[in-house]
């Protein structure tokens, strides 16, 4: 029997919040146990059964599962229920290219898939409203948190001091070792460099290499997007768990390859 190993969020009442770790499925090796994603791949039929047995763990019907194609953009879709009317072939297009996702309905488990990448979930609690964000280091780059921020005062009428924010597990400063190139387009979009960005001796320094590479933040980072975007520091959630440190029980693209399982980071208002 298949029973996915959720790491739960509280966020509120009638609300689950959670990010998937690697147990409870039945993927092999890489993409072991449990993973729910078909873009990186997985066997197809081990997904399906792991689709299938979130859904009765979440209570809901397989189609209410939201796991767009994410293309580390900033494009975004506001989920309603009528996509689940349109045929497969025309709801797997609306979700293709999209690192963000957001609703208002009941019912509806939105969510993206990381493995180093930052996941940010949101919920404003006054308007029943939550998004999901894939925040990899272009997105983050790009402010795609912010952004998000700001089309739920949109389409929810949202008060960024009353949403809540989780930043789930993701590489940590420690571990995210980034070219000299990266660096400088964080600092060319006026990041604050001193707070985001250390440098640390090369692990396995290649001839010719400089000793000492940079690492940037990006929790960091997409936390002062958040409170620049007016979400207020306290409501903010970070677990601190680093996907690499943790590969064990979190899927690390560093450092189980590109082609391995992904964590999906979910809001399911109920």
């Amino acid at each position: 029997m298949i029973k996915p190993e959720l790491h739960y969020y509280d966020l509120a009442e009638d609300v689950v919040a959670f990010s998937s770790t690697r147990h409870g499925g039945v993927g092999k090796e890489k993409h072991g146990e449990f993973s729910v994603n078909l873009y990186c791949g997985d066997d197809e039929e081990s997904v399906a059964a792991n689709r299938k047995a979130l859904a009765e763990h979440l209570g809901i019907d397989e189609s209410r599962l939201i796991i767009p194609h994410q293309v580390h953009h900033i494009e975004s879709r506001r989920i309603a229920s009528e996509l689940f009317s349109l045929p497969e072939s025309v709801k797997n297009q609306i979700l293709e290219g999209v690192d963000a996702v957001m609703t208002d309905e009941r019912g509806i488990c939105i969510g993206v898939s990381t493995a180093d990448c930052i996941p940010v979930l949101l919920y404003d609690e006054a308007h029943h409203a939550a998004a999901a964000i894939h925040a990899g280091w272009r997105g983050t780059l790009n402010h795609i948190v912010m952004k998000i921020v700001r089309e739920m005062t949109v389409n929810f009428g949202s008060n960024p001091k009353e949403i809540k924010a989780i930043i789930g597990p993701g590489i940590s400063l420690e571990n995210f070792e980034v070219g000299q190139e990266v660096y400088d387009q964080f600092a060319a979009v006026n990041f604050d460099m001193n707070s985001i960005a250390k440098l640390y001796p090369v692990k396995e320094k290649k001839e010719g290499e400089l000793p000492m590479k940079w690492h940037i933040d990006l929790k960091l980072c997409n936390r002062m997007d958040l409170e620049m975007g007016g979400v207020s520091p306290e409501n903010i959630i970070d677990e601190g768990i680093c996907t690499y440190t943790s590969s064990d029980d979190y899927f690390s693209a560093r450092k189980l390859g590109v082609e391995s399982g992904r964590i999906y980071n979910a809001i399911l208002m109920k």
